[in-house]
């Protein structure tokens, strides 16, 4: 279990469990204007696919109770403009970089993996494998988000990670299924991923019937059931908790439930100042 102060994932040594968790901190411009970026353990990108992607329609966020039902379809202006543009503004900022993606292919993965193995400043590769609330809007695009099977998300993995330098780890990121999440987190494991992130929103549907994810509050009792059969299952792997993270009593909850370190996402959307704050308050304890 990590400590309030420093904690370690997949050798990589952050200032604090508390992480901004994709896709909710934006460019991190907007967080940098409420606290620094730097007493934060890492900050997790938007998720980022090779061409720029404009997201779905209007109505992609809707509030429920205890969450917020999403369908975003990934809106990201692409891999090259996020390399020239985004992620040196957060290599500025003094913070560990987690470049969050989602890829189509193999090729697509191997492509995508070795712009970002070279680019400075990057402290690890969040491999996004099925989020049901980036769900894409184009049939076209169903297979960015289609529910993979083990094998098929040990695939991706091992792609990324054999197109990667040494050192620089793939973080995969699987679904709060917990029927499937033990064995889809064992076989990315066993394929390369130095660190599992467990969480994602629930599948949902906004009221106009369009699929989604649910997030907030109301995953967090799924999320932390399947952090604990993740880590039971696999005691050696770094495990990253998200699922409704916003009080510093959810923290410990992942802490306590084995894993390093927190996402904290949805709580953002309604507080810019969350993920601070918790960093903070578990500074305070270890003192």
């Amino acid at each position: 279990m990590s400590g309030g102060g420093e904690a370690q994932v997949a050798g990589l040594r952050l200032r604090s469990p508390v992480l901004v968790a994709a896709g909710c901190g934006g460019t991190g411009r907007e967080l940098a204007a409420y606290a620094p970026l730097a007493d934060l353990g890492a900050f997790t990108t938007r998720t980022v696919t090779s061409d720029p992607r404009a997201g779905a329609p209007a109505g992609r966020v809707v509030e429920s109770p205890s969450g917020l039902v999403h369908a975003t379809g990934l809106p990201n202006p692409g891999l090259d403009h996020f390399l020239a543009t985004e992620l040196p503004g957060l290599v500025a900022q003094d913070v560990r970089v987690v470049v969050s993606v989602a890829v189509t292919s193999a090729a697509d993965a191997a492509a995508l993996a070795r712009r970002l193995g070279r680019a400075p400043g990057v402290s690890a590769v969040e491999l996004a494998l099925a989020p049901p609330g980036g769900r894409a809007e184009d049939a076209a695009d169903e297979d960015l988000f289609a529910a993979l099977e083990p094998h098929e998300a040990a695939g991706m993995v091992g792609t990324v990670a054999r197109e990667l330098p040494r050192g620089l780890p793939v973080w995969a990121k699987v679904r709060n299924d917990p029927d499937r999440v033990v064995a889809v987190a064992r076989a990315c494991v066993d394929a390369g991923a130095g660190a599992v992130v467990v969480g994602d929103g629930l599948p949902a549907m906004l009221p106009d019937g369009r699929p989604g994810g649910l997030g907030g509050p109301a995953v967090r009792p799924v999320a932390l059931a399947c952090v604990r059969r993740v880590v039971d299952a696999l005691p050696h792997v770094d495990v990253v908790g998200v699922g409704g993270v916003a009080t510093p009593t959810d923290v410990r909850a992942f802490l306590a439930a084995g894993a390093r370190a927190v996402g904290v996402g949805t709580a953002l959307l309604h507080d810019p100042t969350t993920a601070a704050r918790l960093a903070a308050v578990l500074r305070e304890e270890t003192r």
